[in-house]
């Protein structure tokens, strides 16, 4: 084909590009080379971020997409660079994260030769990405294409964002794009989340007002959605004259600066034990843009019977999932907070705001013993308190899943509202946060983006050093090496008294992760000792390029309250034989 002659390569790369689409995450195959052509000839508008790695192409779409309020778009190949997507997929899914992602695929008249790879890579891509997405669509025609391009933009935003695939077979990619008969034409709704706000009726605004008068005890727990209403700054004003209780999820983090005397930190069996114990305490419980997830909702053991509970949500069938709630505010969270931030006349609640203060200061003082600690191996709290003092208001730290995210969520505090701190938390899966960081620095490049992961974490995507290599990213990259899978390990130790399987490392095979990131090009630091941790992390953060920093932790470390109160109890629980675990009854919450 003529290099010149426009192709639907061009068609795609124009649409996304009007759709305000800066960055594609992906990995080029022989049957996507139309799209990288045409994304070539607009670097102006957009450009392609190669990865190493498929399924690390839609980790760092969902940074872009939670930091961006865009649509996070990644492009793979046909067959096992489209399988390799699902972890991504799945991830941005359970957590409403905008994301489209463009999938090649075999030409349409090869459809009878997918099964069982009769045509090379070929297996049913439209029904593997509709059972891990809102929805998918298989391009039948050059004609139809643009329409499907709108469509799935429309559905990745839409009350409640996910992502979407455009599956494009090889000879549409490659057909030429006659721009006198296809326009291309893009839905400016759909450029940013949410795609439409609304509000809920103003009876049910009144009831949640007088449900906040009467409450002694009241509390507000935020989710992601607060972010991805792009809410966090209302909420923090409606907040700052709540006179009450302010937790968070993970994903919520930053909903409401952590420095607020109301604010208690994270709910979550990982997270802050003031707001574990406070939160029980509560007469009244609005969450606000939050699903009363497992962990969020601490096992379905909140809200308790006796709570009143206003919900806060855009999405309808979030208002009764584990609990009625006594009252439903079906809308958007940022024009709802709004509504009720207009009409708020809480009580001065003096007692609860002392308690609060109470047990905050309880939590704090055993974080400090902590973060003091001169313990070798060292002590996480101490090196993230260290990390904390480093960070700058608008800079970024990407968490892994496992300890990790206990590990910021309880010892670097959210200063200022807004999404600053991202959370693989849709999925939890291992392995987000270093391609998580490359869309992170590619979005924010003036920002210093900080990762945090175990070692298992970080060994999923070692590979993708390079790529924030190549894009000379200013990421500081903290590997917590336990020589161990430390969830895995106490969760044997504690309910079955046997270690069986969690060891990454023995004495005589050790890897070095400091040193490998180095062989890689990167500036590679190990710390052992208490005394290396300021002097390695200030030589980090001053380095113009990725680095990576190892600490040797304890393996025996961990931020879940109920396993550090069964360490120091020095005993094991096993589960009975036979037990059965089983959902907490449903339940109706009560009025005031």
């Amino acid at each position: 084909m003529d290099r010149t002659m426009a192709h639907i390569g061009d068609l795609i790369s124009e649409m996304l590009a009007q759709y305000g689409v800066e960055l594609v995450f992906g990995m080029p195959g022989g049957q996507t080379t139309a799209l990288h052509d045409g994304i070539s000839r607009r670097t102006d508008r957009i450009r392609h971020v190669l990865m190493r790695d498929e399924r690390n192409a839609a980790y760092a779409a969902d940074a872009y997409a939670r930091l961006t309020g865009k649509p996070g778009v990644c492009d793979v190949t046909v067959g096992p660079g489209a399988n390799l997507l699902s972890a991504g997929f799945l991830e941005a899914l359970n957590a409403s994260i905008p994301m489209v992602g463009i999938i090649g695929e075999l030409p349409l008249d090869w459809l009878t030769l997918k099964e069982k790879g009769i045509a090379s890579q070929g297996f049913d891509q439209l029904k593997f990405f509709q059972s891990i997405s809102k929805n998918a669509w298989l391009v039948p025609s050059v004609t139809a294409l643009p329409e499907i391009i709108r469509t799935a933009f429309r559905t990745a935003v839409a009350p409640r964002p996910g992502p979407v695939a455009i599956i494009i077979p090889h000879d549409i990619f490659d057909a030429e794009w006659d721009e006198d008969v296809l326009k291309p034409v893009v839905d400016e709704r759909s450029i940013h989340i949410p795609y439409l706000r609304s509000v809920p009726v103003a009876s049910e605004i009144d009831k949640a007002l007088g449900l906040i008068a009467k409450a002694k005890r009241p509390a507000l727990v935020c989710g992601g959605g607060v972010h991805g209403s792009d809410a966090a700054e209302d909420v923090t004003a409606f907040a700052d004259r709540f006179n009450g209780l302010v937790v968070t999820s993970l994903s919520g983090k930053g909903s409401v600066p952590e420095t607020k005397d109301y604010a208690a930190g994270i709910l979550n069996p990982l997270g802050s034990w003031a707001a574990i114990e406070l939160i029980k305490e509560a007469d009244l419980v609005i969450w606000c843009g939050s699903k009363a997830s497992q962990n969020t909702a601490m096992n379905w053991t909140l809200p308790l019977p006796e709570q009143a509970t206003i919900v806060i949500d855009s999405d309808p069938l979030e208002h009764g999932r584990t609990f009625r709630p006594t009252v439903s505010l079906f809308g958007d969270v940022r024009e709802t907070i709004k509504l009720l931030a207009a009409g708020l006349r809480p009580g001065e609640n003096a007692e609860w705001k002392a308690r609060i203060a109470a047990v905050k200061a309880e939590g704090e003082a055993a974080k400090q013993l902590e973060i003091a600690s001169e313990e070798i191996p060292l002590s996480p709290p101490r090196i993230m308190e260290a990390v904390g003092r480093r960070l700058g208001e608008d800079d970024i730290v990407v968490s892994d899943a496992s300890f990790s995210a206990g590990w910021i969520g309880g010892y670097i505090p959210a200063r200022k509202p807004g999404r600053n701190f991202l959370y693989a938390r849709g999925q939890g899966g291992l392995g987000y946060s270093v391609p998580g960081a490359i869309g992170a620095a590619a979005t924010r490049p003036e920002a210093r983006v900080v990762t945090v992961s175990g070692d298992g974490a970080f060994s999923y995507t070692i590979g993708e050093l390079a790529t924030q290599l190549q894009q000379n990213q200013r990421v500081v990259n903290i590997v917590l090496n336990n020589g161990r899978l430390g969830w895995i390990q106490l969760w044997q130790q504690l309910y079955f008294g046997n270690v069986q399987s969690a060891l990454l490392e023995t004495q005589s095979a050790r890897p070095g992760f400091a040193a490998a990131s180095a062989g890689l090009g990167l500036l590679g630091i190990y710390v052992e000792t208490p005394d290396q941790i300021e002097a390695a992390l200030d030589q980090a953060f001053a380095y113009d390029g990725p680095s990576v920093v190892e600490f040797r932790i304890n393996d025996l470390a961990t931020p879940i309250h109920s396993f550090k109160r069964r360490l120091k109890e020095g005993g094991q629980v096993r589960p009975r034989p036979g037990t059965v675990y089983k959902l907490r009854d449903w339940k109706i919450s009560p009025e005031l």
